[in-house]
């Protein structure tokens, strides 16, 4: 009996033997040497890997960037540019500099201008309520409110407001990797230009229902008035389907557009308060104001001020 056990035994061992080296063999064969540069470029990732750059990964992009004859197409949103250097001074490429982005929720529809019609007592998800509904107010395009953007983001640069009922943005941690555009079935989320000293100039509203009844369902809303589009100076600014969208490559933040919005749609980030003006009325016409001369009577009680 011990006889069979040690025969069994030594059989397996020697069968194991030949396999291992049987594949050790095809190994060798059909070897695939690696480019080295992969795990170089891969150590200067930042190891999020989430997919922000249009791959499965870091490893991935970084595959891809060997095999790539140009880093055209190519950007890491995490690291940015500087990351983006290193990987084209190890590839031997140039890079042109990207124009750094952050994501904007573009829906104004709070919880006071944008009424309920409906109560939705289902699963806390946006996607849900997309297949079930057109959602529980009465503006279709605008956001649903349950935080699916939230949940994709894993830099934490999104949260729920719960007065609102929007999500709002970190803007110290987004760096513009896009998950949470791709998470709201509403597109309401859309990557935009930081802009000079960070500050942007957008329409927050996706509803491309005509003005009556956009209006009806949410305060905030477009109507397609055209009324920012006639006062833009730099054409950076369209109104289709009833619906204005502001260019942030046209766009040179002057904010007359937001000054002539009837229904706020257009909202900005990071500006400074406007200073108004104090002008004695009295020396103004109210009928027809002149501004060349409300801003020279404006100069004149500046120097009055200033002799006093």
């Amino acid at each position: 009996m011990i006889n069979i056990i040690i025969y069994t035994v030594v059989t397996l061992s020697v069968l194991g033997l030949l396999l291992a080296l049987v594949l050790f063999l095809i190994a060798r064969k059909f070897k695939v040497e690696e480019d080295p540069r992969i795990d170089q470029i891969e150590a200067i990732m930042p190891g999020a890997n989430c997919g922000g750059c249009g791959f499965a990964g870091c490893r991935a992009f970084s595959e891809n960037v060997v095999k790539a004859t140009s880093l055209d197409g190519f950007f890491c949103p995490v690291g940015g540019n500087e990351v983006m250097k290193k990987v084209a001074a190890t590839m031997g490429y140039a890079v042109e500099e990207n124009v750094p982005k952050i994501a904007v929720v573009r829906c104004n529809g709070t919880c006071e201008a944008r009424p309920k019609t409906s109560v939705y007592d289902g699963i806390s998800s946006c996607k849900v309520i997309k297949t079930l509904y057109q959602g529980d107010t009465g503006c279709k395009y605008g956001c649903f409110g349950q935080g699916d953007c939230v949940e994709a983001c894993v830099f934490n640069a999104l949260k729920m407001n719960t007065e609102t009922g929007l999500p709002e943005v970190n803007e110290d941690n987004c760096v513009a990797c896009g998950a949470c555009v791709k998470a709201c079935p509403q597109g309401i989320i859309e990557l935009r230009n930081k802009g000079m000293k960070n500050r942007r100039v957008y329409v927050a509203c996706m509803n491309q229902d005509k003005g009556g009844v956009a209006r009806k369902a949410c305060a905030n809303a477009c109507i397609g008035c055209k009324k920012c589009e006639q006062v833009c100076p730099f054409d950076a600014i369209k109104v289709e389907n009833f619906l204005s969208y502001i260019d942030y490559d046209k766009c040179r933040l002057c904010r007359k557009c937001v000054d002539v919005c009837p229904t706020g749609a257009i909202l900005t980030d990071n500006f400074p308060l406007k200073k108004k003006l104090e002008i004695n009325h009295a020396e103004v016409n109210p009928i027809g104001v002149n501004h060349a001369e409300v801003k020279s009577i404006a100069i004149k009680q500046e120097s009055k001020k200033m002799e006093a």
